[in-house]
């Protein structure tokens, strides 16, 4: 797996664009169910994200279908164009399932958070965010992690509730050579 299915998001992103670029062949194990992130970098920023929180389509149509929609559909950028292509470097997460953590408290679900390890799932209500587990290089804290994922999921970073829920997950990562 670990240089196919990122061979798989760049043939999906390249054949969207018109560049012929043959998909590779995919093992047996690509069949099963799994939950993956497409991660595009240029120069070294973020260019797209897009992923599935749970495994619910084979791992070679979930990275494919990602794969399409961080490049052309993630609301934060325009779509990627041809100038782009060949410059935007590929990272695929494959993620474990989340399991929720048991917290009393704020300070207490801090407390239980692994930086460089989690991912966290963050709920409350009908709002949901995630960051994988990489976000940690850019906030290695878990109050700023955990502030800035309220945030994505559209409360203020000093939000608290009894109805937040937390999970996390780990992945397994395949960057492009």
């Amino acid at each position: 797996m670990s240089d196919t299915l990122p061979k798989i998001a760049r043939a999906a992103i390249s054949n969207r664009l018109g560049v012929d670029f043959p998909e590779p062949d995919c093992p047996p194990e690509l069949s099963e169910l799994g939950a993956t992130f497409v991660t595009l970098t240029l120069d070294g920023n973020l260019r797209g994200c897009i992923g599935t929180l749970e495994a619910h389509r084979p791992l070679f149509l979930d990275t494919r279908q990602n794969a399409i929609a961080a490049a052309f559909s993630d609301p934060r950028f325009p779509p990627l164009g041809m100038a782009e292509h060949a410059h935007i470097r590929i990272e695929v997460s494959l993620l474990s399932q989340a399991a929720p953590l048991v917290f009393s408290s704020e300070e207490d679900a801090l407390r239980q958070l692994s930086p460089g390890t989690d991912g966290i799932i963050f709920e409350c209500g009908h709002r949901k965010s995630t960051f994988l587990p990489q976000v940690w290089e850019s906030l290695p804290e878990p109050s700023s992690f955990l502030a800035q994922l309220k945030l994505k999921a559209g409360f203020s970073g000093g939000f608290w509730s009894d109805e937040i829920k937390l999970s996390r997950y780990t992945v397994s990562k395949w960057k492009e050579q």
